[in-house]
């Protein structure tokens, strides 16, 4: 079963209607792996959706957020951005064009069990980013 099968078989039984748009933006962003703002969802699906406003695209968010199929990363001022793929990774943020890239590393796995250990509390989640240029970035600068 695909993961777009499978998010949708959740809303399905938590109750959630599927209309044409939250269809579309549900596998927007399971397919995009630039963790795109509400705005980047908005400018992507407007052409097959020309009466969707940006308030439906933050209004499905919502919904997805709160059935668990989505994460909101809030970085400041800057806009926040949505992550459907929720497995343990991490982030590398390139400081010059907001380019947001997923990696992996196995030492922090157990980074949860361990601040759990060391400070008595019961962890439920953690991020782990990193800033810096991207490559794109460095070769223009050069």
């Amino acid at each position: 079963m695909s993961a777009l099968e499978q998010a949708l078989n959740k809303l399905k039984t938590m109750g959630v209607r599927m209309t044409p748009q939250r269809h579309a933006i549900l596998s927007y962003l399971l397919k995009t792996m630039s963790h795109p703002t509400a705005d980047d969802i908005y400018k992507a699906l407007s052409p097959q959706f020309p009466s969707m406003s940006v308030a439906t695209v933050y209004n499905n968010l919502k919904v997805f957020m709160e059935s668990g199929l989505v994460r909101e990363m809030t970085y400041g001022d800057h806009s926040s951005r949505f992550d459907a793929d929720l497995s343990d990774h991490y982030h590398a943020l390139c400081e010059e064009c907001g380019k947001l890239v997923d990696f992996a590393y196995k030492p922090l796995d157990e980074l949860e069990q361990a601040a759990g250990e060391m400070t008595g509390f019961r962890v439920k989640s953690h991020r782990v980013e990193v800033y810096g240029v991207c490559a794109d970035c460095l070769s223009k600068s050069k």
